[in-house]
């Protein structure tokens, strides 16, 4: 599929529902005693890997013909064992998150994915759950990491453990806390830089007893109490952040552009590219800020406007971690040079990001320089790339939005190799796209 150069973008528009809310609204439903209602479920394939997994499990869980989510849990320990492995899919959160609650569960799950999937790491996971004694029979890989396909046998009772975070980690720390749910006693995490806090939000909401402080050295500690009842609850998910970053940075990029992007999630653990985008000069208007199921939620009005380069702190890629493809399309149309450095994560994403957009950025025309752990932008000061390349998404979906992105502001159309990852997290791209006038 082809993106070419765009006139402006006007319009409302409304992306899809928060990715990492909705397999999480899902899990906690499934463990609840009771029927829990969600509305706005993000329907992307990711998604749908973990309610079939949570079904395998023995929830019951049934989409109404209104788009409302209905799930009957199992309660906490409830959980069953599933007849046939558990497919990812491409769902690297739906894994680690998955692992943890089958950890301290009485059964034996094997998951598995898709080539992209199958090549990312999760031994980060395996040694904490290890440590409250599970068991893991993966793929070896290098460097002492595993891969899946992995069988987990969950250990009943589990052991509760406090583990401090080597690395910023939402989905490591997500499953130590899940593992914690059906664990005696207490279980802690030791987060030195903060992560997204939809776990810790979603958890409470439930009804998990969590205690949550500052320790010496400034770092968070979340301490999740075990053996907990989770109540079930109506969970309104709000637009995802990371969806969102992609009209709004098309918006900022497309000149005589304005777009109103409705029902964003505003977490401050998730809103890093807002504030970014602005340090750039970026012209983004939060308005009808509300809170929406424990979570902050505005609607962006996005217009055109010159941005400038920008060096961002390694301390703010956990709130944008996701963001970053995009944001290097941003810096690529800005005045000067961006330097973006402390990214090693996206190296064991979908794909490895830094690579892969440092690849297509040049081929359309971009000047960068590949660090190992980031890249540095010099920007066209607003004029168009080139385009005219075709560009081998790697399986990655915010890889080939990215790209997509990128074809409304250069001189010839740019091609996406396969656009079908996209329906991972926004099935809906192409068309909100085209109702907001782009090519």
């Amino acid at each position: 599929m082809s993106f070419g150069a765009s006139g402006p973008l006007m319009g409302r528009v409304r992306v899809p529902g928060d990715k990492s809310i909705s397999h999480r609204s899902l899990m906690l439903s499934a463990l609840a005693v009771g029927e829990s209602r969600i509305e706005g479920l993000l329907e992307g394939e990711d998604v749908l890997a973990t309610a079939a997994a949570m079904r395998a499990m023995g929830a019951d869980i049934i989409r109404e013909a209104d788009g409302v989510w209905r799930v009957h849990g199992v309660g906490v320990g409830g959980l069953l064992q599933p007849d046939t492995a558990l497919d990812m899919g491409n769902s690297g959160t739906s894994t680690r998150l998955l692992m943890g609650l089958v950890a301290s569960h009485n059964i034996t799950a094997t998951f598995t994915g898709d080539a992209s999937l199958s090549k990312r790491p999760m031994g980060r996971v395996t040694e904490p759950l290890g440590n409250m004694g599970a068991d893991f029979t993966c793929s070896p890989g290098t460097k002492g990491n595993q891969y899946l396909p992995i069988m987990v046998r969950g250990a009943c009772p589990a052991v509760p453990i406090t583990y401090r975070l080597p690395m910023a980690s939402a989905q490591v720390k997500s499953a130590i806390l899940l593992a914690g749910l059906n664990t005696p006693g207490i279980t802690t995490v030791i987060e030195p830089v903060p992560t997204r806090d939809h776990s810790e939000r979603m958890l409470a909401g439930f009804g998990a007893k969590l205690d949550i402080s500052t320790d010496a050295d400034g770092a968070r500690v979340i301490s999740i109490h075990g053996e907990a009842e989770l109540k079930p609850q109506h969970v309104i998910v709000p637009g995802d952040p990371s969806s969102a970053a992609f009209p709004m940075v098309a918006a900022c990029l497309v000149p005589g552009s304005e777009v109103r992007i409705e029902n964003v999630g505003i977490n401050p653990t998730r809103a890093g590219l807002i504030h970014v985008l602005q340090s750039m000069g970026a012209d983004i208007q939060l308005v009808n800020e509300r809170i929406v199921g424990g979570e902050p939620v505005a609607d962006l009005i996005v217009r055109h406007g010159p941005l400038s380069g920008v060096e961002t702190a390694p301390e703010i890629v956990p709130a944008m971690v996701d963001e970053f493809p995009i944001l290097f399309v941003a810096a690529a149309l800005a005045k000067g040079t961006s330097r973006f450095t402390g990214l090693e994560e996206l190296r064991v994403k979908e794909s490895d990001r830094i690579s892969v957009m440092a690849k297509g950025l040049t081929a359309i025309g971009a000047r960068v320089e590949e660090l190992e752990d980031g890249l540095i932008v010099h920007g066209t000061g607003g004029t168009p790339l080139a385009g005219g390349a075709t560009i081998a998404a790697e399986l990655d979906h915010r890889i080939a939005m990215s790209f997509a992105i990128a074809g409304l502001v250069s001189a010839a159309p740019i091609t996406i190799d396969d656009m079908s990852p996209v329906a991972t997290s926004f099935p809906s791209f192409v068309d909100m796209l085209a109702s907001l006038g782009a090519k």
